[in-house]
């Protein structure tokens, strides 16, 4: 008990209860979420002109609190933290509804301003993020409120709190169920009047990357990528055929949009306008969804501490822990994987250096999988980096560890569906060949191989002498070879005398 904080968000729309486990490794601390719980309670829902939290709504919420309270009972107060946010800022019943609600949780409740939830928000997302010192946006849509944040490392610099959110909106725009052009229009001009006070000091601050967290934002990526509006993340492009599809339905029609929870539902026209508004004000080109957000920033400020170690290596290590990796192996593997990344002399940029960190982590964990079984072990190598609680990864981190780990063996047709770019697939190259060369786990004195970039693939360059001396080499890079053939990407094979012309002419 003592290795665990609990945070409880207490939404406009959702009630949220997050326990992590805090681990503690080279005296940074890290905060593995252990356990979820999240319930709609759609609190700000049929509040009116007088703010008084509807008598329904407490009902609601107060039977979702004694869920909460059975699961941290045991606690230590100072390891628990519940925070309030818009609803309860602005209910004129705020006493009576705090009152019955700190009963049923069994901890005391605060109520948090729109800056402090902006801040915590930040902190949650940032942590779940790989450090960086560009300044990243972040958006999360509440139920009653939105916050926007610009910050850099672990700096919020730009804080506010609008009030505009996905229930109050639809009871203010879509309260019947009903989507029409006209509607709609209305909720996005309402959500742009609030985002326009404070646009000018956004765009003229700028960032790089933008994040956001909420469930309406998970939810409109799921639909957009599973409707094909979108290929990756959220684009105003995307966002506005789900709007016309919304219009020409006149309702959200659940069955024709994969990804969508049941309580996203009601909210889903409003929280979209809000989203709409954002992109068209602030001008934004692409957003990825950021986990972690408020519930994971309480946990962070309970534990009171920040680092700037990149927490994606913290989880590497604590997963070839968790996983009993022979590490001398791994080691092996991965300095022969950059190794060889090196030789391909991709152009630098922020997506080589991204390809190269992974590709790293890739070996690191290669053989995650062997501690659930031998027989296709790389399967269960990438189910489980596609899938475990791996802070610091983002979800497209994940995907790509599980590509390279789905692939660093066997068939590599299977991979087509990913549609790997070509520098994907020449780092994916990297991996097979590493884990190749290691195969009998000794250390090699220097690699008997090169990859040189062409036009259509890439050429493997192998040591004849010591090619000729190991059959079973030679019989496993023929078929590589022809493995990259049934994927449509040409890889040659070339024996030669002297490799050290190649690091002469490339040099």
């Amino acid at each position: 008990m003592d290795q665990l904080l609990a945070a409880v968000d207490l939404g406009s729309n959702s009630f949220r209860l997050s326990i992590g486990r805090v681990e503690q490794h080279n005296g940074h601390a890290q905060i593995y979420a252990i356990d979820r719980l999240n319930e709609s309670v759609r609190l700000a829902a049929d509040m009116g002109p007088d703010k008084r939290i509807h008598p329904d709504a407490i009902k609601r919420a107060v039977t979702i609190l004694q869920r909460f309270n059975e699961r941290i009972q045991g606690f230590h107060p100072n390891r628990v933290r519940a925070v309030a946010t818009n609803t309860f800022r602005v209910a004129s019943n705020r006493e009576e509804m705090l009152s019955v609600a700190e009963e049923a949780l069994g901890f005391p409740i605060e109520v948090i301003s729109g800056y402090e939830e902006a801040r915590l928000i930040y902190t949650g997302i940032n942590n779940e993020l790989p450090p960086s010192s560009s300044r990243r946006l972040m958006v999360d849509i509440g139920g009653g409120s939105t916050e926007i944040i610009i910050g850099r490392n672990h700096q919020p610099l730009l804080l506010s709190s609008l009030p505009m959110g996905c229930v109050s909106y639809t009871d203010r725009f879509f309260g019947t169920g009903l989507i029409t052009e006209n509607r709609m229009n209305q909720a996005i001009l309402a959500a742009r009047r609030e985002i326009e006070v404070i646009a000018h000091q956004y765009r003229k601050a700028g960032w790089q990357y933008a994040y956001g967290s909420s469930g309406t934002a998970k939810g409109i990526e799921a639909i957009l990528v599973g409707k094909g509006y979108s290929k990756r993340g959220i684009t105003l492009e995307g966002m506005n055929k789900l709007r016309k599809k919304l219009i020409r339905d006149k309702k959200v029609v659940a069955e024709d949009l994969p990804g969508i929870k049941p309580h996203r539902i009601p909210v889903l026209a409003a929280g979209l306008a809000i989203m709409i508004a954002i992109f068209e004000e602030l001008k934004i080109k692409t957003m990825q969804r950021g986990e972690g957000a408020l519930r994971m920033g309480v946990l962070y400020d309970l534990l009171g501490r920040d680092s700037d170690r990149d927490k994606r290596e913290e989880t590497v290590i604590q997963l070839s822990k968790r996983y009993h990796i022979d590490l001398k192996q791994a080691q092996r593997v991965k300095q022969a994987a950059l190794a060889l990344f090196q030789q391909l002399r991709l152009k630098p940029s922020p997506d080589t250096e991204d390809l190269e960190k992974a590709l790293g982590w890739a070996a690191d964990l290669h053989e995650v999988g062997l501690s659930i079984a031998h027989n296709d072990y790389h399967k269960h190598t990438a189910y489980v980096l596609g899938h475990a609680d791996m802070p610091g990864f983002s979800r497209d981190d994940q995907a790509l560890l599980a590509f390279l780990s789905l692939g660093h063996q066997g068939r590599i047709d299977k991979l087509k569906h990913h549609q790997p770019s070509r520098s994907e697939w020449l780092t994916l190259l990297c991996l097979r060949l590493s884990v190749m060369l290691m195969r009998r786990r000794e250390d090699l004195d220097q690699l008997p191989i090169r990859v040189q970039v062409d036009k259509n693939g890439a050429t493997i360059f192998a040591d004849k002498q010591w090619i000729a001396a190991r059959p079973l080499s030679e019989f496993s890079l023929r078929t590589e070879q022809s493995e990259w053939a049934k994927a449509d990407f040409s890889v040659k094979l070339v024996y030669k005398k002297d490799l050290t012309t190649l690091d002469t002419a490339t040099s």
